[in-house]
């Protein structure tokens, strides 16, 4: 996953919308409070398989079937590592508004395809995105944050930004579903933009083939009554050092930034840095587990929610106001799988607003890294945030819809 310009935003924002009663259909099951522990035999296996078939059609549903525009190689990027990042802009055609009631990702070649975000952008935007896309020589663009266009992302308490976070596609995942009184509002002349991390670990950071990956959109007109959510990501820091058993030069955490910063650029290197500053921490505290607080900015009611980390995460938990009489633990994942990030359904609809505070907990495994074929052959590192396969996120990405009070 990438990192967005706003401190608020760390993941990019996005206008989502959702019901209070929906349904989301990811790994052949329903939305629960489980998942699958996380092994080293579950991560080796995360090329998974093709999308299953989506759930049928409901009434007033269309499916709109989108593909890139052509064939695309992936390459690492020129300063080293084994992933690209790669944006494609795809035009679904619109000539009337539209709500977005479902979304699947159907990757072609899943050996390299690590994962994808559908981000949705209005008229507004358009002309940023297919200037991007112009002035990029061959299909699409790397993008390393967001969708790589300026100004994609705002905060929350504005009500969204030009480039929407729409669905998220990890292996094995299948359609998201939402009810059909929720959408997420499409006016003509929007775009989709797909970003899919390419991962070539497996090939050495070598060309591994062509991918021509598709989205399928589950479109209704929508009434009066459709509710529009958005997507709210809260992280925490990284500072993972290496196995007591381990040494190298990637060891040191400046060295471990600097090469961050070396693969995907300043803005993604600074990152761990900034993190501290906006979690209210002087120092690093290297260690297995993070943990950083965020103050809900604005009248909001919370839905669901979902962790995300890479390939060394064992666990993630969102609190809502730790350490007084009136928490609530909104999001636990005990045993992360990053084959299995699927959204968990709150069991009823949380009232936040200013005052309370929302706490994001991650724990790390250095020690996953020697048991993972994608990572066993890597040298040893201090793990901070970034967008490769060896480097780590930390984030709780909650559903909510704001309120007027």
């Amino acid at each position: 996953m990438t990192k967005p310009d706003s401190p608020l935003w760390r993941l990019g924002a996005a206008a989502m919308a959702l019901a209070t009663a929906f349904a989301v259909v990811a790994c052949g099951s329903d939305a629960d409070n489980s998942a699958a522990p996380a092994t080293a035999g579950s991560h080796s296996a995360h090329a998974g398989g093709s999308s299953a078939p989506p759930q049928p059609l409901r009434a007033g549903e269309r499916f709109v079937d989108l593909k890139m525009t052509e064939a695309y190689t992936p390459a690492p990027p020129e300063g080293g590592g084994t992933d690209e990042y790669r944006c494609q802009v795809i035009d679904p055609g619109l000539t009337k508004t539209a709500f977005l009631t479902g979304t699947q990702v159907m990757p072609e070649n899943v050996a390299i395809a690590h994962h994808a975000i559908v981000y949705a952008v209005p008229p507004g935007g358009a002309a940023a995105v297919r200037e991007q896309d112009a002035k990029t020589p061959g299909l699409g663009w790397q993008c390393f944050g967001g969708t790589g266009v300026a100004g994609a992302e705002v905060e929350v308490e504005e009500g969204g930004g030009d480039a929407a976070w729409v669905d998220t596609w990890a292996p094995g995942a299948t359609e998201t579903l939402f009810t059909q009184d929720a959408g997420f509002k499409l006016e003509p002349g929007s775009l989709i933009v797909l970003q899919i991390h390419y991962n070539l670990l497996a090939t050495d950071g070598k060309p591994a083939g062509s991918d021509r990956s598709a989205v399928r959109l589950r479109l209704t007109d929508g009434t009066p009554q459709t509710q529009e959510f958005v997507t709210w990501p809260l992280d925490a820091p990284t500072d993972l050092p290496c196995a007591a058993d381990e040494s190298g030069p990637l060891c040191d955490r400046a060295t471990s930034i600097a090469d961050v910063t070396k693969r995907f650029g300043p803005e993604v290197g600074g990152t761990a840095d900034e993190q501290l500053e906006e979690c209210g921490q002087s120092a690093p505290k290297p260690g297995d587990t993070q943990t950083c607080d965020h103050k809900v900015p604005a009248p909001m009611t919370l839905f669901a929610g979902f962790g995300h980390m890479h390939l060394l995460g064992r666990a993630i938990k969102v609190e809502l106001n730790p350490g007084t009489p009136n928490a609530k633990v909104v999001l636990d994942v005990p045993q992360f799988d990053f084959d299995n990030q699927r959204l968990v359904k709150l069991p009823s609809p949380v009232e936040i607003g200013p005052g309370d505070t929302l706490r994001v907990t991650c724990t790390h495994d250095a020690g996953l890294r020697k048991l993972l074929p994608q990572l066993s052959k890597l040298p040893p590192r201090y793990v901070v945030w970034g967008d490769g396969t060896s480097d780590e996120m930390c984030t709780g990405i909650m559903t909510v819809s704001p309120r007027k009070s």
